[in-house]
């Protein structure tokens, strides 16, 4: 996703997504991107030296987050 480009909805964002468009579907900046998906639990897989993430998944992770908010 380009900066100029506007997603305005969940269907309007591509099947699988890179690390720019993590970036700017959550509004974090690229250091903090890149840390998030080194994290263990978050859900990426590789095409050859690219990282990419499905777009169901990263729903997925962010709801599983909001579930696990209020547990510690």
């Amino acid at each position: 996703m380009n900066s100029r480009d506007k997603y305005t909805d969940y269907d309007a964002l591509p099947l699988v997504l890179e690390v720019k468009d993590i970036q700017n579907i959550l509004g974090i900046s690229r250091t903090t991107a890149y840390a998030l998906v080194k994290q263990p639990d978050f859900p990426t897989f590789r095409s050859g030296n690219r990282i990419k993430i499905s777009k169901q998944a990263l729903f997925d992770w962010m709801a599983g987050g909001a579930e696990n908010a209020g547990r510690k």
